[in-house]
């Protein structure tokens, strides 16, 4: 069965499209039929999965406003997973979708027509709550949080846990937050260390164990068009990333099992 995960965070720099990009291609490393959705008007995911955004047949606009089916907006990508690329056209469709019925579940709406066909389907979304990040969250399962350590950052999550549990309330019931990957980790810092133990403290279990540190490679493989292990698959960004990826796999595949176990008690 299809997870469909929203990668989000109201604070931008803290490595989003980063880790959408990364974690794509790390699972697709693991054998994982992956689709990333850009959900970003910037197309910075899209360029930095080597789909050129201002070259698009159809975007992930067309598609939200019904001038395209899903399928002819997929790309296929040299890094083994496939790309619903996004560019500034986004921006002005939020207009003209906001006054749709059902404005809230366009994008679930079209990717069921798609989703069986993938293990894993990751959205990146904008750093803002709009009606675009609400379509996201309205189509996903869950929520994965890349986050830096940083005081401000630690305000800014609990506006999205806020925001998590009010569309959870109101318009996705299975709506949950997956987890927390720390950014941009330093750990040298006394502040990277006192954040990363508040936080710890806070989400537990939810607080993946991976960490992804600082590396120059991860900066430089986007203008290249790549995800980190393409550019440089020995450096410390695609190992952390490769790591993540298998700890996220391991994580929903005991969760899988878990859930399955309470069922089947339910049933006895």
């Amino acid at each position: 069965m299809v997870k469909i995960i929203a990668i989000a965070n109201q604070k931008g720099g803290v490595a989003k499209t980063t880790t959408a990009v990364n974690l794509a291609a790390s699972l697709a490393v693991l054998k994982k039929r992956v689709l990333l959705v850009d959900l970003d008007a910037q197309g910075n995911a899209t360029m930095g999965s080597g789909v050129h955004k201002n070259e698009l047949n159809y975007s992930i606009a067309d598609v939200m406003l019904g001038d395209a089916p899903i399928e002819a907006a997929i790309n296929k990508v040299e890094s083994n997973y496939k790309v619903l690329g996004s560019n500034r056209e986004l921006a002005g469709a939020e207009l003209v979708i906001a006054e749709q019925e059902q404005r809230e579940f366009i994008l679930r709406d079209a990717l069921k027509q798609i989703e069986n066909n993938f293990d894993f389907i990751l959205i990146d979304c904008a750093p803002s709550l709009n009606l675009i990040t609400v379509n996201a969250f309205c189509a996903a399962d869950s929520v994965l949080i890349p986050m830096q350590c940083e005081y401000y950052a630690l305000e800014g999550l609990a506006d999205l846990c806020q925001t998590i549990e009010r569309i959870n309330q109101t318009l996705n019931p299975n709506l949950e937050i997956l987890g927390v990957l720390r950014t941009m980790y330093d750990g040298r810092s006394a502040l990277t260390k006192d954040v990363s133990e508040e936080l710890e403290q806070y989400f537990g279990d939810k607080l993946f164990q991976t960490v992804i540190p600082r590396n120059v490679r991860l900066a430089e493989a986007p203008a290249h068009g790549v995800p980190v292990m393409y550019f440089e698959k020995s450096s410390k960004g695609a190992v952390s990333y490769l790591t993540f990826a298998a700890e996220l796999v391991k994580k929903m595949k005991k969760a899988a099992q878990k859930q399955a176990e309470q069922k089947q008690g339910a049933k006895s």
